[in-house]
């Protein structure tokens, strides 16, 4: 673990894997931190430097006053690998981590070899689900995030990934519950401002769209409309909900190495 030290506090990330490789950055989800991809790890590093961090507002990296913005969190990125001196790498970002993806392949597209925007959408839900939630979780507290993570467990798991693996899926959704709730509420309103409906033509970058049949979230639907507005892009479905890395596991592992290494 390192930090970025940035104006205003510092930005935790992990670099990991062999010196010279491709670098492969990874974006976790809104609630969650960098070991999301924990399960990814051990195939990715064969094959590719990997760069992990929290995005602000969660795990061990700062905690700044909101409401935050998708343009912010990307400059996050940028500021990021500029520090260390990676002029190109491919990404990888996971629903609010699909959103930061989508902004840099709109804006810093000659920074991206490849993108792979995962549970995503180019606008996720609506204004009034994000203002609920932001109220809820600034006026609850920490028990507000509690409470989170018992509800988030059917949207981002199926209930046949919970019977099976009810380890794994507590895993994941105790991080929501330890994320900060100003972070959280700061993050929910740069994922309800966000709308890249009308730009994904900008995005040049060879793509990989990758969608959870059962994702009640950023829908196979959702995934679709983004396929149909980036040129070139290709798009892979798994039987999962909203955490497709975490549930389908090798197999999502398996199909966005393919992309990558194609």
């Amino acid at each position: 673990m390192a930090d970025l030290h940035l104006a205003d506090g510092d930005l935790n990330y992990q670099l990991e894997g062999p010196a010279g490789a491709p670098v492969l950055v990874l974006s976790n989800s809104l609630g969650t931190d960098l070991h999301m991809w924990d399960v990814q790890m051990p195939a990715f590093t064969e094959h590719f430097r990997v760069l992990r961090y929290d995005t602000r507002g969660h795990g061990a990296s700062l905690v700044t006053p909101g409401p935050y913005t998708i343009e912010q969190l990307g400059r996050d990125v940028l500021a990021l690998l500029d520090a260390l001196d990676i002029p190109r790498a491919h990404f990888c970002g996971l629903s609010m981590g699909g959103l930061i993806g989508q902004w840099l392949g709109i804006h810093a597209g000659e920074r991206l070899s490849k993108l792979v925007l995962c549970n995503t959408a180019a606008k996720i839900a609506n204004d009034e689900v994000w203002n609920t939630r932001i109220e809820t979780v600034l006026k609850g507290g920490q028990q507000a995030m509690r409470d989170l993570r018992d509800a988030s467990i059917a949207r981002w798991f199926t209930p046949a990934f919970v019977e099976a693996q009810p380890a794994q899926a507590a895993h994941i959704t105790a991080m929501l519950a330890a994320t900060s709730p100003e972070g959280y509420a700061a993050n929910c309103a740069a994922v309800r401002d966000a709308d890249f409906r009308e730009a994904l033509g900008a995005i040049a970058a060879p793509t990989l769209i990758v969608c959870g049949s059962q994702d009640p979230v950023t829908t196979t639907e959702n995934g679709r409309f983004m396929q149909a507005h980036i040129a070139g892009a290709d798009l892979a479905e798994f039987t999962a909900a909203h955490l497709s890395n975490v549930e389908a596991g090798d197999r999502f592992t398996r199909r966005v190495l393919d992309f990558l290494l194609g």
